[in-house]
C-alpha cells in the first residue's frame, strides 16, 4: 500500500517541511550541517525512549510528531519526535524484550521441515561415517603387488558384502561401494588397463590405502558434530541424514498474525477511485518467512476499532504486526486499541526515516505487537527495526556481523535522525539508488542492502553499516524456505 494522503498525519509524520528543506539547504557537498546534523536533544526519560513502564495510556510514552496542520495529541509537545528512540536502541529493545518471556520449547521437525531453524541439542552422530569402508573412487579393487587377475563379478555401491580378495585379485568397484576385505588400494579407471590376456596393470605407481575411504574417516558414533544454536543450512541437512537422523530437534519458528488496516486497500486488479494495491499484504509473510518466522494468518481489517480490537485481543501468535493506523488520524486506531488492551508501550517512535512512527508494545506476557507505518518503504524499515531482532531473538538466531562499505555518492542526512537508503553492492563499494521515498517499493526491489546513513548524511567514500537484505545475504531458496 502507499501513504494514505487522506489521512492527517501519515505522509506528514514520514517528512515535514522543515524536514524536507534540511535534506536540500546544505551547501555544495549535498549533506547534512558539518557532516554531522544539528545538536540533539538531552538526555530523555524513559518515557521518552519508549520504554514503558505499565499499562499504556493516552499520551504515556508516546512520542507522534504531529504533521502539518495537525494537533499534538494530549501530552505531546510539537517537537516530541525529537525525544523518539534513536534507531540503535530502538532495535536493541526489541531484541531484548523478546527475552523477558518463558523459554520457548523445542519441537521435534522432520528433515524437509527444518530448513531455518536453529538446533535445539547438539547434532550427535548416531553412526561412523563413513560406517564401513568405502570406494573414494570408480575403478578396481586390488590386492598385493600388479599384475592382477580380475573377477567377473563387480562390487556396486548398495550391494552386499563382497568376497575377500587374495593376493594378485582384482575386482571392478563403484565409488561408495563397500572395499572387499584385504583391498591394498583402489585403482582409478583411468589409471589402469588390461592386457590382451585380460589382466590388469597400472599406469601409475599403487600406494597402500590410496582413494579408500576408512570407516569412521569423517566421525565416530557420538562425536558432536554441531552445537547447539546452529542454523539448519541445506548443508547441514545433508550431514544430518548421513548421520543417521529422520528429525531434527530445533527451535520452532516464531508465529506471526499480521493485520493490513484501511479501508482505501485493494487485493487485485489496478488502483481506481481513491482505492490503491495493497502492497503490504503480499510483502510481509514471505519477508517474515526469511526472518525465521511462521505467519499463522494474513487478515485485511480495515478502518474498525472493534475489529481490531477483536483480531489484537484473540491472536496467540508470538508476534502481531499491524500495517498503518500508527499515527495520530481520525482513522488511526492502533494506539487507542493498545491502551484499552493494557498494552505496555516498548517504543514509540525511533529516530528514523522512512518509519519514524512505528511502535513495539508487549500485548501479553509472550506476545508482542510490530506497528508498522502503512508506506511501503517506512514498513520495510519498521520490520528491520523492530520486527528483526525480535524474531531473531524468538528463534534464537545468531545475529548477523555487522559491516560497512564505503559509498558510492554522497547521501542526504536527516537533520537528527538516523536514514536508511536502498543501494546495490558493486565491488567494494555501495551505491545508493534512487525512488527511496517512504512510499516506495522500486528502490528496495532492486537492492542488495539498507545503508544506514547517520544524521547529517554521509559524505563520498564514508564508511556505512549495512543491513543485508534476505535474498541478498543467503539467496532465495535458502532465506524463503
Amino acid at each position: 500500500m502507499i501513504a494514505r494522503g487522506a489521512r492527517a498525519g501519515e505522509d506528514a509524520e514520514e517528512l515535514d517541511v522543515e524536514e524536507a528543506l534540511a535534506l536540500v539547504k546544505e551547501p555544495g557537498n549535498g549533506i547534512g550541517p558539518a557532516h554531522g546534523g544539528l545538536p540533539t536533544s538531552g538526555p530523555a526519560s524513559p518515557q521518552g525512549h519508549g520504554i514503558g513502564h505499565g499499562p499504556l495510556t493516552p499520551g504515556h510514552g508516546t512520542m507522534h510528531s504531529p504533521g502539518l496542520g495537525e494537533s499534538p495529541r494530549p501530552g505531546h509537545s510539537p517537537d516530541a519526535h525529537h525525544h523518539a528512540t534513536p534507531w540503535p536502541q530502538a532495535r536493541e529493545t526489541a531484541a531484548r524484550a523478546a527475552r523477558g518471556g518463558g523459554r520457548r520449547t523445542p519441537v521435534s521437525v522432520p528433515l524437509d521441515a527444518a530448513l531455518g531453524l536453529v538446533l535445539a541439542e547438539p547434532l550427535a552422530a548416531l553412526t561412523d561415517l563413513p560406517s564401513f569402508d568405502t570406494s573414494a573412487m570408480d575403478g578396481w579393487a586390488v590386492a598385493g603387488p600388479g599384475p592382477w587377475d580380475v573377477r567377473e563379478e563387480g562390487a556396486l555401491a548398495g550391494h552386499a558384502r563382497p568376497e575377500p580378495l587374495t593376493d594378485g585379485e582384482a575386482v571392478r568397484i563403484a565409488t561408495g561401494a563397500r572395499i572387499p576385505q584385504d583391498t591394498t588400494a583402489v585403482l582409478r579407471s583411468e589409471h589402469g588397463r588390461t592386457d590382451a590376456k585380460g589382466r590388469l596393470h597400472s599406469i601409475r605407481e599403487v600406494s597402500h590405502g590410496q582413494d579408500i575411504r576408512p570407516r569412521a574417516q569423517e566421525c565416530r558414533s557420538g562425536d558432536q558434530l554441531l552445537p547447539v544454536g546452529t542454523l539448519v543450512t541445506p548443508a547441514v541437512l545433508g550431514l544430518a541424514a548421513a548421520a543417521g537422523y529422520d528429525t531434527l530437534t530445533a527451535v520452532p519458528r516464531p508465529r506471526v498474525d499480521v493485520l493490513v488496516l484501511g479501508d482505501e486497500l485493494l487485493t487485485t486488479g489496478l488502483p481506481h477511485d481513491g482505492l490503491i494495491r495493497d502492497a503490504l499484504g503480499p510483502m510481509l509473510p514471505p519477508w517474515l518467512r526469511a526472518l525465521g518466522a511462521e505467519t499463522a494468518t494474513v487478515r485485511r481489517i480495515g478502518d474498525d476499532a472493534k475489529a481490531l480490537h477483536k483480531a489484537i485481543d484473540r491472536s496467540e501468535a508470538d508476534l502481531i504486526v499491524t500495517t498503518g493506523g500508527t499515527a495520530s488520524g481520525p482513522v488511526d486506531h492502533v494506539h487507542p486499541t493498545l491502551s484499552r488492551l493494557g498494552a505496555e508501550l516498548l517504543v514509540d517512535g525511533v529516530k528514523v526515516r522512512p518509519g519514524h512512527p512505528m511502535l513495539l508494545a508487549r500485548t501479553k506476557e509472550n506476545q508482542h505487537l510490530v506497528g508498522l507505518p502503512g508506506n511501503p518503504l517506512a514498513a520495510v524499515s519498521g520490520l528491520l527495526t523492530l520486527a528483526e531482532p525480535l524474531l531473531r531473538t524468538l528463534a534464537a538466531r545468531p545475529a548477523p556481523e555487522p559491516y560497512t562499505l564505503p559509498l558510492k555518492d554522497a547521501v542526504h542526512g536527516h537533520p537528527y535522525d538516523t536514514r536508511l537508503v536502498p543501494v546495490v553492492l558493486r565491488g567494494d563499494h555501495a551505491v545508493p539508488l534512487h525512488y527511496n521515498g517512504p512510499a516506495m517499493l522500486r528502490g528496495v526491489a532492486a537492492a542488495d542492502a539498507l545503508a544506514v546513513v547517520p544524521p547529517g548524511g554521509a559524505r563520498v567514500g564514508q564508511e556505512t553499516e549495512l543491513l543485508d537484505l534476505p535474498w541478498a545475504a543467503a539467496g532465495i531458496g535458502v532465506c524463503f524456505t
